[in-house]
């Protein structure tokens, strides 16, 4: 078994010391969740589950492999997230779903993300997990998305003066006993007509002859483990912060954390002026619950990366594709503030609490993806 002891070590290093780090603080929040997003690291590396790429397999070769993960994925995390949110509290805590406005500015945010999805090579999740793997265009990616947040952050004000028909949770409008079983079944049809139009499964979701031990440390880990492991781990954020797992919240801060540092004036934006956003700004990165995780994801990656003999980044890249990382990644961050998360906070999240908008935005995501895997040839991306 090839494992990347020096790279093994300094994951480890790192991890342990954050651990240790909130357990000194006395942030137990914090402390468990921050392991969550080194599991939700190593799931979405040893399994590469990616969202741009199960939708470009699937428009293109009619490979529904991941998509069908990801419909597996929701429906469990429908089902886990149904009690909870029909209770409103757990543990005496209040806790609440991924539910935002739906409008034009929310449509359009979720159309150019999917647009940069395919331009960038990744998703909010797809970036963290690759880039903490060793991928040094998705640190390309990863600045931009940061650039790309904190300028719709700016924005966003103008943009929210647009028409919207608010916030509708389907479970509190119709109850959860009947929304989930509503969506589960909306699921259900549009994998039948996937079917019907010729797509299939052809890749397995779990391997015939099961998962050996070494297959669990190393990788590749099948599909549908990874889905599960991912819906229970949103699950378990949900019971521990309060809310969904989300990503891209955390990009917008690091933009504009390192504006500030170069001379920006967090009062000349209304955004960030006051509430959670004003305090989250004037607090450490560590003291942010995303962050946390978001860093918690790549660590993640990083040690998986090196259990699997994989990191090896290397800085070659031609213009086009550098260009097409830069765009996207702009795409990509400006998309998820308008359409208030990405396909994490907005669409998992989004769906698994029953959000309307979790359902928009898949719509004009994917109408994004498709044109984004047209214009991949012309930045010299492969769409196999």
């Amino acid at each position: 078994m090839d494992i990347q002891r020096p790279f093994l070590i300094t994951a480890l290093l790192m991890l342990t010391s954050l651990e240790v780090y909130f357990l000194q603080k006395g942030n137990t929040k914090l402390a468990m969740l921050f392991p969550i997003g080194l599991g939700l690291g190593l799931s979405l590396y040893h399994a590469a589950f990616g969202f741009t790429a199960a939708y470009r397999r699937a428009i293109v070769d009619k490979d529904l492999s991941g998509v069908s993960a990801q419909i597996i994925m929701l429906v469990l995390a429908m089902v886990l997230f149904a009690p909870v949110l029909a209770n409103g509290e757990i543990f005496g805590n209040r806790v609440g779903g991924a539910v935002a406005p739906v409008g034009i500015s929310m449509a359009f945010g979720a159309f150019i993300f999917g647009l940069g999805m395919q331009l960038a090579g990744g998703c909010g999740s797809g970036t963290l997990f690759t880039a903490g793997g060793g991928n040094a265009r998705m640190l390309v990616v990863l600045f931009f998305f940061c650039v790309g947040g904190f300028w719709g952050s700016l924005d966003l004000y103008l943009w929210q003066q647009l028409p919207d028909i608010g916030r509708i949770s389907l479970g509190e409008t119709l109850g959860f006993w009947l929304a989930v079983p509503l969506q589960i079944g909306l699921l259900i049809l549009v994998y039948m007509l996937l079917r019907f139009l010729g797509a299939s499964n052809k890749r397995p979701l779990w391997p015939k002859g099961g998962l050996s031990f070494q297959a669990l440390l190393t990788g590749p880990w099948p599909l549908l483990l990874s889905a599960i492991l991912l819906a229970v781990f949103n699950w378990l954020t949900l019971l521990i912060a309060g809310h969904p797992w989300s990503v891209t919240w955390a990009f917008a801060l690091w933009g504009a954390k390192t504006a500030a540092v170069f001379g920006w004036d967090p009062m000349s934006s209304g955004f960030w002026t006051g509430g959670f956003q004003e305090r989250a700004l004037n607090q450490p990165v560590l003291a942010d619950v995303t962050s946390v995780m978001n860093i918690g994801i790549m660590l993640g990656a990083f040690l998986a990366a090196s259990l699997a003999n994989k990191v090896a980044p290397t800085l070659r890249m031609g213009w086009r594709p550098l260009s097409a990382a830069i765009l996207g990644g702009l795409l990509l961050g400006y998309g998820a503030r308008l359409a208030y998360g990405c396909n994490i906070g907005a669409f998992f999240s989004g769906i698994a609490s029953t959000s309307l908008h979790g359902w928009v935005w898949i719509i004009m995501a994917l109408i994004g993806n498709w044109l984004g895997i047209r214009l991949r040839p012309f930045f010299n991306l492969s769409n196999a």
